[in-house]
């Protein structure tokens, strides 16, 4: 992607903790000068300053691309004291903060909501994004550009979808950490130590997740290729496909539940 113009105008990043700072690095390996960043956050990283970044300093008065990266419990708080014209992208990384709430208070901009996920910090993310009315084919293909220096982006046809996006893919890595402490203590409970057990699970997630990737296939596909008729794995199977006290209910109600937080959120 060419930065040029955002290199020459600057981008401000507002909040550079776990997922700012990923966006941070994705964007300066990818071509965005440090000279051009400008960060806002109460606990900066102490490199940022060597690396040339400005942090908590005088911003340009016409950015690029504002990044507003903070808790959504802060925005009502945040959004007062920022002010960008028409000309500026401002792109959201904050759960549950609609669209509305940003062009309320940048009325003249093209505004993308964006939702990443943790393994962003890898490289190995992915996002969903959506813009509101002002926000055309060059303002979506920026955002996409500076999501996508972390991994995949998708965009989304409305945005009533960023709710199911944020319970599915930005909740879900939590979601896949609570796979491996379960699947870690099962295994213990049968007689693996526990340093053991946490290593066979922590591979054995990895490896069928990357499986998942590289082959490109159904998962159902994929499971049924392990699973041999009357074996291990179909035994297994048979607890965790339960339809009544298995997985399947168990993460339609976890997904269900996390975007109705989300939705309260947004309200």
């Amino acid at each position: 992607m060419d930065f040029s113009d955002v290199n020459a105008r600057g981008l401000v990043l507002v909040g550079c903790g776990r997922m700012g700072g990923a966006l941070l690095d994705g964007w300066l390996k990818t071509g965005l000068a440090a000279g051009s960043v400008h960060v806002l956050d109460p606990n900066p990283r102490a490199e940022l300053s060597d690396l040339g970044i400005s942090v908590n300093g005088e911003l340009p008065g016409n950015p690029a691309v504002l990044v507003i990266a903070v808790k959504p419990q802060m925005m009502a708080d945040v959004l007062p004291r920022l002010a960008v014209g028409a000309d500026t992208l401002v792109v959201s990384v904050a759960a549950g903060v609609t669209i509305a709430a940003y062009e309320a208070a940048f009325p003249a901009s093209s505004v993308v909501r964006a939702m990443p996920n943790t393994p962003a910090a890898i490289g190995q993310g992915i996002t969903a994004i959506i813009g509101n009315a002002k926000a055309g084919a060059a303002q979506m293909d920026l955002a996409e550009a500076l999501m996508g220096a972390v991994g995949r982006v998708v965009r989304l046809q409305d945005e009533s979808q960023m709710d199911a996006v944020t319970a599915l893919s930005g909740s879900g890595p939590a979601y896949v950490f609570h796979m491996i402490e379960a699947m870690a203590a099962a295994g213990a409970a049968e007689g693996l130590s526990p340093e053991l057990s946490l290593a066979l699970a922590r591979a054995t997630v990895a490896g069928a997740g990357a499986l998942a990737m590289a082959e490109d296939e159904d998962p159902a596909k994929l499971r049924e290729n392990v699973t041999s008729p009357g074996g291990t794995t179909a035994a297994g199977l048979r607890e965790l496909m339960d339809p009544e006290t298995g997985l399947p209910p168990l993460m339609r109600r976890t997904v269900a539940a996390a975007a109705a937080r989300g939705r309260e959120l947004g309200k």
